[in-house]
């Protein structure tokens, strides 16, 4: 079976590195799945995720012309690409944000601004001066 680039297979994982998962494919071949392919989330230990044995279903990538063969976890699961977006953690923050004027986020910015510069100027004041005179 010749392994096509954006073919879904199941695999078996064969090796866990640090840096991902050596997953054996239909046919004997063998492809990695890096560790940035795994879930959608950060991945810390790629162990909390893969064992030795696991079947997964996994997305071809790439196939490079000295057989190595690049595979993905995350991009296999279905999802609509719109979703895909929606749960990371900085959209969310944007789409519950109600709708705020130039005026009030330039108000806003102004109040962050002025109250930063204030506490910057008293933080260095102090560190500048001594116990009162100069020494000269």
């Amino acid at each position: 079976m010749s392994i096509e680039v954006g073919s879904k297979v199941q695999g078996k994982v064969t090796g866990i590195t640090h840096f991902g998962a050596f997953v054996e494919l239909p046919g004997g071949s063998t492809g990695l799945v890096h560790i940035s392919e795994v879930a959608d989330n950060y991945v810390k230990d790629i162990k909390d995720h893969l064992t030795v044995g696991d079947e997964v279903l996994v997305k071809v990538l790439n196939v490079e012309k000295d057989g190595k063969i690049g595979l993905s976890i995350r991009k296999a699961k279905d999802q609509p690409s719109s979703q895909s977006h929606s749960n990371h953690p900085r959209h969310q923050r944007m789409n519950e944000r109600p709708k705020e004027s130039f005026e009030a986020k330039m108000n806003r910015f102004l109040k962050d601004s002025e109250d930063r510069l204030s506490s910057l100027k008293r933080n260095t004041e102090s560190k500048r001066g001594g116990r009162g005179a100069r020494r000269g």
